[in-house]
């Protein structure tokens, strides 16, 4: 019988879901707050571009060696380290939302170079955490786990940006950046509080540094399964990228204030928490690849309905409805990772899986102000919307290996 709860009865791994719960509610506050300033700040559409930017470029630099750090090193110290460089991040924010008058620039450059820091952090905690984690489950409760973890970001998702909007409009950016400080905290004592120690075989290992950089790209290589995978999501986020553009449709399109904001910040989360509540109840999924794909058209399709809208209802709606559809390629792709890559390359290859993915967001957000500013927030994302439903098209085609997974748990 499947029990939706096996990963919740290993008690680190309940440790494991309230820092990663803790920390995700921090970070979609401080990018709420950062994103409304800056907007406010420069009324540049690029601007909020350019914020991604500064995260993806120092993110993407440093998550290889990330990767080579998260083999070699106690993952759960490498994520305590990077977690009190994001307390410091937080911190140094509420700092500079005192600034006011001619000192506003002096803020705008101060929070280009703090996100900048934090890609920088987030380039060590992702691979450290994203191993510790696949170390202390067992292999037959990989699918759950991932379920779980993927529920607990997306409830962060759903609160955060509503909490960043209710304490913007209730305190201010200081004390909405103080707030993120303390949700860090709650994140640093519970990740203290892991007793598991996940140190891989490759901590032994005496590859140079170079070679060991270029593992993880060399085993993709080999594996079209996660390759496509990766590649389509990687795609799909960077053409994708309507949430970066949320402040020009709130103000511009929609006419609403920062509450608007919250809410549709918070919406691709409430469609993704409400199938991740689904998938987590029935068992895996039969036909994963083809679920996959058909998952991420429809992500494609509900972003040119958001750009079709004048409705915040509506746009609610479609951004929910995309969420839902990126929750499924999210529990897809990751279980995928955590099944066919060994415990010692788990770092590496999860750190190049950060530069398809998670840096895709930030890259994504830059495309989308540059094709803003170009052509105007709507065309943006619905050119975005159209070449995502290109890329599932040719995903199809060019791996077959991908359309023909079918139950998780019986993959090889």
């Amino acid at each position: 019988m499947h029990d939706p709860w096996a990963a919740l009865r290993h008690v680190n791994y309940r440790r494991f879901l309230t820092t990663h719960l803790a920390t995700t509610l921090g970070v979609q506050i401080q990018d709420v707050i950062v994103a409304w300033q800056m907007y406010l700040d420069t009324h540049d559409p690029l601007s909020l571009g350019l914020v991604g930017l500064a995260e993806a470029v120092p993110n993407i630099a440093m998550s290889l060696l990330g990767g080579h750090v998260a083999d070699r090193m106690d993952r759960r110290k490498l994520a305590l380290i990077a977690t009190w460089v994001l307390l410091g991040c937080a911190l140094v924010l509420a700092g500079l939302a005192g600034l006011h008058g001619d000192a506003v620039r002096y803020r705008i450059i101060g929070a280009y170079s703090v996100v900048a820091v934090s890609g920088v952090a987030r380039a060590f905690l992702q691979p450290a955490r994203t191993a510790l984690a696949a170390a202390m489950i067992p292999r037959e409760l990989q699918a759950n786990a991932i379920t779980w973890r993927s529920t607990t970001w997306q409830l962060g998702a759903v609160v955060g940006p509503a909490l960043g909007g209710f304490f913007n409009a209730a305190v201010g950016p200081r004390g909405s950046y103080l707030a993120d400080a303390v949700l860090v905290v709650v994140a640093l004592f519970a990740l203290a509080a892991i007793t598991y120690r996940s140190v891989p075989a490759a901590a032994a290992d005496d590859t140079p540094i170079l070679e060991s950089l270029g593992t993880g790209f060399r085993y993709l290589r080999t594996q079209q399964i996660l390759l496509g995978a990766m590649t389509l999501d990687l795609f799909s986020v960077l053409f994708g990228g309507a949430v970066a553009l949320l402040p020009i449709f709130v103000v511009e399109i929609l006419h609403t204030g920062p509450w608007g904001l919250g809410l549709l910040r918070s919406a691709p989360a409430v469609g993704a928490l409400i199938v991740s509540v689904m998938m987590m109840v029935r068992p895996p999924m039969r036909r994963a690849g083809r679920t996959l794909l058909m998952a991420v058209a429809a992500f494609g399709i509900f972003t040119i309905g958001f750009g079709l809208s004048r409705s915040i209802w509506l746009s609610f709606a479609c951004l929910a409805l995309s969420g839902a559809a990126d929750m499924i390629s999210v529990v897809v792709r990751s279980t995928l990772l955590q099944l066919l890559v060994p415990d010692r390359l788990m770092g590496r290859v999860s750190s190049v899986n950060a530069i398809f993915i998670g840096s895709s967001n930030e890259i994504g957000s830059f495309e989308s102000g540059v094709t803003a500013k170009m052509f105007g927030a709507v065309p943006a994302v619905l050119l975005g919307g159209a070449l995502t439903l290109g890329v599932v098209g040719g995903t199809a085609i060019a791996a077959p290996k991908l359309r023909a997974v079918g139950r998780l748990d019986e993959v090889k």
